[in-house]
C-alpha cells in the first residue's frame, strides 16, 4: 500500500475546510484559560473573554478574494462577526500587506474606504500595520475587531430546541455578487444588462449585518452566524456543528435575487456556496420569530424562514428529495476567479 505523507497533500484555494481545520489546526489548541468563555471552534464567529460584568468579543478575518472595495469589505466583515454575538464593535486593528507594484493612491483609497466605513459603524481603527512585500502578489488585508456585550446578554446554545426556525436575512451571495460584478465588469458587459450589473455592484451597500445582530440580541436569540465563505449551505453546516442538533433547510425557500442567479448561471457556480457577507443566519423560537418579523419589517430588512432545527443530521430538501449537506470546501468565488 502506498504511503502518502502529509507534506505531499496540497490544499485548495480558500478558507481551510473544516475537517482539516479540526485535524491540523484546532487539535493543537489545547491550553485553556478560565477567563476565555468561547475559544476556537467550528461554527463560532468570535472568541469571548470574561471581563467581569462585560464580555469582550474578538474576531479576525482576512480579505483575499476581492480587488475593489477591499477597505470597506475589511471593516464590514470583522464587525459582522461581533454582530453575531449580539454585541457592539468598538475598534479594530487593520493590517495591509501589498505587493511592490502597489501605488500611493492604492493605499490611500483603501484607507479612505476603511475610514469612511468605520465612521458609519461608529468603530475606531485603533492601529495596525502597513507593509509593501513581495510575499504577496496582490493586496491582502487582515482585520482584528474587538467588541463588548453585557454578560447577562450572552447567547445560550443549549436553549435551542427541535422545531425552532432557521432564518436568514436579505438574500444569498450578496458579497460574491458584488465582488464578481465589480472586479470582472469587463467580462459581463456583453453578457448581462448594464442595469443588472450596476444593481449587483451596489450590493456592497448591504454588506453589514450590524442591524440584524442588534435586533437578534434585542429579542435574545441564542445563535446567529454571518454567512461568509462557503455560502448559505456552508453556514448551515457550521451552525449544526455549533448547536449540536440537527438542521434541515429547503432550497426553494432560500432567497436568491435575479441578478445573482443570472451571474451564477453565466459562470456555472452554485449561489448557495458563494460567499454571502451581508446575510445573517439566525435560529429563533416561535415567540422570538413573531417579534423579529415585526422588527425586521419596520427596518425594511428581508427576513426569510428557510428551515428548522431537527433531531439530528444536516439536510437540504431539493425538489422533494432530501440530501445531506456536505462540509464546505473552497468557496465558489475562487472557482469563478480561477476561470480568469
Amino acid at each position: 500500500m502506498e504511503i502518502i505523507h502529509k507534506e505531499e497533500i496540497s490544499l485548495v484555494t480558500g478558507k481551510l475546510p473544516n475537517d482539516l481545520l479540526e485535524k491540523i489546526v484546532l487539535k493543537y489548541i489545547t491550553h485553556k484559560r478560565e477567563d476565555i468563555i468561547t475559544g476556537a471552534a467550528v461554527g463560532e464567529d468570535n472568541a469571548l473573554v470574561d471581563f467581569g460584568d462585560e464580555v469582550g468579543i474578538l474576531s479576525t478575518d482576512p480579505i483575499t478574494g476581492a480587488i475593489n472595495d477591499i477597505g470597506k469589505l475589511a471593516v464590514h466583515v470583522s464587525c459582522n462577526d461581533v454582530a453575531t454575538s449580539g454585541g457592539t464593535p468598538i475598534g479594530l486593528l487593520l493590517t495591509i500587506l501589498a505587493p511592490p507594484e502597489t501605488t500611493y493612491a492604492d493605499i490611500e483609497r483603501i484607507m479612505k474606504d476603511a475610514g469612511e466605513t468605520a465612521e458609519k459603524l461608529d468603530v475606531e481603527i485603533m492601529g495596525g500595520h502597513t507593509e509593501i512585500t513581495d510575499a504577496v502578489n496582490k493586496i491582502v488585508i487582515s482585520t482584528t475587531v474587538i467588541g463588548k456585550i453585557k454578560k447577562d446578554k450572552l447567547q445560550i446554545i443549549d436553549k435551542i430546541n427541535v422545531g425552532d426556525k432557521i432564518l436568514m436575512s436579505k438574500s444569498a451571495a450578496i458579497e460574491g455578487t458584488s465582488i464578481l460584478l465589480s472586479d470582472l465588469e469587463h467580462y459581463f458587459i456583453d453578457k448581462m444588462d448594464m442595469e443588472k450589473i450596476k444593481e449587483g455592484q451596489e450590493y456592497s451597500k448591504f454588506l453589514s449585518v450590524m442591524e440584524e445582530g442588534r435586533l437578534g440580541g434585542k429579542v435574545g436569540l441564542n445563535y446567529m452566524h454571518d454567512i461568509t465563505e462557503g455560502g448559505v449551505l456552508g453556514a448551515v453546516w457550521e451552525a449544526q456543528k455549533a448547536i449540536k442538533k440537527g438542521v434541515k433547510v429547503y432550497k426553494e425557500l432560500i432567497p436568491i435575487t435575479d441578478v445573482t442567479r443570472e451571474l451564477c448561471n453565466i459562470l456555472d457556480i452554485n449561489p448557495l456556496r458563494l460567499i454571502s457577507s451581508g446575510s445573517m443566519l439566525m435560529i429563533a423560537n416561535d415567540e422570538q420569530l413573531k417579534i423579529l418579523e415585526k422588527e425586521f419589517k419596520e427596518k425594511n430588512i428581508d427576513l426569510t424562514i428557510i428551515g428548522e432545527v431537527v433531531d439530528e443530521g444536516i439536510f437540504v430538501e431539493i425538489d422533494g428529495q432530501i440530501e445531506v449537506i456536505d462540509a464546505p470546501k473552497s468557496d465558489e468565488l475562487y472557482k469563478a476567479l480561477g476561470k480568469f
